[in-house]
């Protein structure tokens, strides 16, 4: 097998002669007829099964979609990564290779060509940063044991508590808590299965389980009393009682599209939740538990359609931030009208899906998972301050006033990666599996979850604390 050389695989797009020479044609003058119904494609993962693919690592290429037979070569620019490879009977091909130490970290275009006949395709191969365990020693780490499937995580001041969801497997989710924990101890001090949710038609048409109304995000409301879970698989959020965990309001399944993040505006009676995959963030009135209005967010990047993800919210500045993943963008929403203010995009970032800000300077935070970063925005301008890789599948951000720090979970490297209100990286915490969301609480103090099924150290709630 030809491999790639160590000092060829380098960032930057593929220009079109390099294309035209990966292609054959400077060795043959003709131009073959081309496939009209090629559908080959090839997808990069690590070797090493759940990692990520690092600089250095050995690279599984898995094909599909080609004629039997047919001949594939897979190329970075005119270099050929791979040897010539031969489709199967199932017009399946596989190779392995060794990525050099030195491969620049980002996404990287690879053409796919295949002959006989011809058709040529672009796969992207992402290559994550590889950061070492760095900052640690100032800070105190707490961790407390919780369930299986962690989620999400939100602080109650009133009660010095730390409120978690957990949920595990796919529809129908029979597995789902929702948790207490003490907010300085993490003793578990209540939990509480959800109420079991409607049957669903299944393929053949009849009833089947509907499994709990499992919970994924979760917001805590002092002024009630009461925290709110969003339940993605029924569409629809639910209201518990902060003390006992008792059931409070159970909406009716449809209320919020695959219902993500929920965030309090105490102050006004209010509750944003973000409806996954749709342009719209629905508010509830948390005195009357009932739907108030919804915020449509129409995006500002061409052809493009906003999905809501992950929320921040100001409540002094009365701001609520929306991330959205499909169109790389942040949306800023005037509480007091809930309004749109603006939407600003998010240059450098692909898979945006966490947000933060900095309510001194009116800095947003966004994590983007498909490029491995955390984007740094002026709030006013929208003009990157910064950009910073911080580990492979960035997924969660949260900014803390006190400490002056953002906090990252970053599930697909495991770890979680502190960074500074100009976005320079001060910190990496690794033994994180499968990071999967972070908190702010008090007093500098941050809460993190990690979900990494049976691994030792995971379904774990971290309590961060900066020495003082």
């Amino acid at each position: 097998m030809t491999l790639l050389h160590p000092h060829r695989f380098r960032a930057g797009l593929i220009a079109t002669t390099a294309l035209l020479l990966a292609a054959g044609v400077a060795q043959a003058q003709t131009f073959p007829a081309p496939d009209k119904s090629f559908d080959g494609s090839i997808r990069f993962a690590a070797a090493e099964q759940g990692r990520p693919i690092l600089p250095g690592a050995e690279v599984v290429a898995a094909g599909q979609g080609f004629k039997p037979g047919q001949t594939v070569r897979v190329l970075h620019g005119a270099t050929a990564v791979t040897g010539e490879l031969t489709a199967d009977a199932e017009g399946k091909v596989e190779a392995r290779f060794r990525l050099p130490a030195d491969a620049a970290v980002g996404v990287h275009p690879l053409v796919v060509v295949s002959t006989g006949p011809y058709g040529a395709a672009v796969s992207e191969l992402k290559v994550s940063p590889d950061l070492p365990v760095m900052g640690v020693e100032r800070y105190d780490v707490r961790r407390g044991e919780a369930a299986r499937g962690l989620y999400q995580s939100a602080y109650s001041a009133k009660n010095n508590a730390v409120f978690v969801t957990s949920a595990v497997g796919r529809p129908p989710v029979r597995q789902s808590e929702l948790l207490r924990m003490n907010a300085d101890t993490l003793a578990i001090e209540a939990r509480i299965t959800p109420a079991a949710a409607p049957g669903r038609p299944g393929r053949d048409g009849q009833v089947q389980d509907g499994g709990v109304f499992a919970v994924y995000g979760v917001g805590v409301d002092d002024a009630h009393d009461t925290v709110w879970v969003t339940q993605s698989r029924q569409n629809t959020v639910a209201v518990y009682r902060q003390s006992d965990l008792s059931l409070v309001r159970q909406f009716e399944p449809g209320t919020v599209n695959h219902a993500r993040d929920v965030v309090i505006d105490a102050s006004q009676n209010k509750a944003y939740v973000s409806a996954t995959f749709e342009p719209e963030v629905v508010v509830f009135d948390t005195a009357r538990r009932e739907v108030a209005r919804r915020i449509a967010i129409a995006s500002a990047a061409r052809g493009g359609r906003f999905s809501a993800a992950s929320l921040s919210m100001n409540p002094t500045a009365h701001r609520l931030y929306v991330v959205s993943n499909s169109t790389n963008e942040v949306a800023v929403i005037d509480t007091r009208t809930d309004t749109v203010l603006k939407v600003l995009p998010v240059p450098g970032a692909r898979g945006a899906i966490g947000v933060s800000h900095d309510p001194q300077t009116g800095r947003i935070f966004v994590a983007a998972q498909g490029t491995d970063n955390v984007v740094v925005l002026d709030g006013e301008s929208g003009a990157v301050i910064a950009d910073t890789p911080v580990g492979a599948g960035a997924l969660n951000v949260a900014f803390d006033p006190v400490s002056r720090q953002a906090f990252v979970a970053n599930r697909g490297s495991s770890t979680i990666a502190v960074v500074n209100a100009d976005g320079r990286l001060v910190a990496n915490f690794g033994g994180a599996p499968q990071a999967n969301h972070v908190a702010a609480g008090a007093r500098g103090v941050f809460y993190a979850v990690t979900k990494g099924g049976d691994q030792d150290d995971a379904n774990t709630v971290w309590r961060i604390q900066p020495r003082r």
